[in-house]
């Protein structure tokens, strides 16, 4: 049975930790960004070694007090708070910020869990190379917490997942051992993955606390562009039709619909909007070359082609690194745009990518049946994971909708379980979708799942009720 915080714990542990590593438990703790939950803290520490964690880890394993990992606090699936739990211990690794190492030779960069993503492109950006992981939260999420969810973003396409991106870890095992596999090896089968275990595990099976992480040359050419296209199947003929062109070229794939330009123009209205009239359904298309080629002339072909066919009548490509960023902007701002509009129920999921078109024209039956309702669909299309977020007609808010949430959540929920796909595709299950992961996984899995915690962490004090139910 796990135990709270106490004066006697707090006493032991000041003895073996420094005193500047205990931090006042305010807000930013006890929030995560979409309100749903509030959570409580015994104690807020912030070390700023892998040992001062170990000693950590191991204190409270000897008196199984439980523990919270917390990165940038920018998760959606509130994975990063204990509402209800035994007042945990919240184990922040904001002060564990250090480029331990660069090796441009080889495409390795060694930066400890507390480094804010956008600070790992900026390293890399030092040597002359692209750290590819980029998400709208890079300026205050930190590369453990990206780690421990396996962060998608916009450049999964071509890069893949923040798994992809990682050749070692370092990390603080549940009973508080240091696992040192830092390693920088592209091959290494000398036993089973504990890097790929972590890797998603959400701080339930030890403390990401370092990465040797991967590295890519910088495309020599960049080209951008936003294409309109008639349906989300011409979007897809389309990105067939681009892989044949530009093959491994294609860093994003990005399909956005006519109401997250509606929300962009009704809450935001300073960001610039790329067409006149917002169109029913646009991809952006983002390009990295080699040297010597012309990614304009190869969008410019593309759209030819792609018109030829009739699968997009319209295309605005950009002409400077400022237009480039205008067109980013757009899709950048919608999650922000949402967030003013206010969703009823919003939706990270994921489903085969033939099947995208089938999902949103029966998510579209789905909805209507339950009410009137708005939807904004948009995201990573090139690799099948799409945001798809529900909202109040105009005049209503969603707090005029709460009793119909949960019937909202199943029925998408239900149509991607159908359609083979997951309903965690990018976020995370955190808290909130425990009960999804325990309605649509595989009993099997779920079986391996749970026999895993039991041998890592037998005594559940690893971020208790994320992942697993407590």
């Amino acid at each position: 049975m796990l135990t709270r915080v106490d004066e006697n714990f707090e006493a032991r542990l000041r003895q073996v930790i420094p005193e500047d590593v205990i931090r006042h438990a305010d807000a930013r703790y006890l929030e995560e960004p979409r309100g749903r939950w509030a959570g409580q803290a015994g104690l807020v520490l912030a070390p700023t070694q892998t040992e001062q964690v170990a000693e950590i880890i191991r204190a409270c394993a000897a008196e199984d007090v439980p523990v919270i990992p917390y990165g940038g606090g920018t998760g959606l699936v509130g994975g990063q708070v204990a509402e209800g739990e035994m007042a945990p211990v919240i184990l922040s690794l904001e002060r564990m910020t250090r480029i331990r190492e660069v090796h441009p030779e080889e495409n390795v960069l060694v930066a400890e869990a507390g480094v804010i993503l956008a600070d790992v492109q900026a390293a890399a950006a030092e040597v002359d190379r692209l750290f590819p992981l980029s998400l709208a939260a890079e300026g205050s999420a930190r590369i453990g917490g990206n780690l421990a969810t396996n962060a998608g973003g916009v450049n999964v396409l071509r890069y893949g997942n923040a798994r992809d991106l990682c050749l070692g870890l370092e990390a603080v095992l549940p009973d508080g051992q240091i696992w040192h596999g830092l390693s920088r090896l592209r091959k290494d089968n000398a036993g089973y993955d504990l890097r790929n275990l972590l890797i998603g595990s959400e701080g339930t099976l030890g403390v990401i606390t370092a990465a040797s992480l991967k590295l890519a040359p910088v495309p020599a050419v960049k080209g951008t562009a936003m294409f309109v296209v008639p349906t989300p199947e011409a979007a897809l003929r389309l990105l067939t039709l681009a892989r044949a062109q530009m093959g491994e070229g294609i860093s994003a794939f990005e399909l956005m619909h006519r109401q997250g330009f509606d929300f962009l123009a009704e809450v935001l209205p300073d960001v610039r909007r790329p067409f006149d009239t917002s169109p029913d359904w646009c991809v952006l298309i983002e390009l990295g070359l080699a040297r010597g080629l012309n990614a304009e002339a190869a969008l410019a072909e593309l759209f030819e082609h792609g018109h030829g066919e009739g699968i997009t009548s319209d295309a605005v490509i950009a002409q400077s690194q400022a237009q480039r960023d205008q067109f980013w902007a757009v899709r950048e701002q919608m999650p922000e745009a949402n967030r003013r509009i206010g969703s009823v129920s919003s939706h990270d999921i994921s489903v085969p990518i033939g099947a995208i078109p089938d999902f949103i024209a029966q998510g579209e039956q789905v909805i209507a049946a339950l009410g009137p309702f708005r939807i904004n669909c948009f995201g990573h299309v090139g690799d099948g994971n799409l945001h798809y977020n529900v909202f109040p007609m105009p005049g209503k808010t969603r707090a005029d909708h709460m009793e119909e949430r949960d019937k909202i959540k199943r029925a998408v929920h239900d149509l991607v379980h159908r359609l083979e796909g997951s309903v965690s595709a990018e976020h995370g299950v955190g808290r909130l979708k425990v009960g999804d992961l325990e309605r649509y996984g595989d009993p099997a899995k779920l079986a391996a799942m749970r026999a895993i915690k039991a041998a890592l962490d037998p005594k559940g004090i690893m971020n208790p009720g994320a992942v697993l139910r407590a």
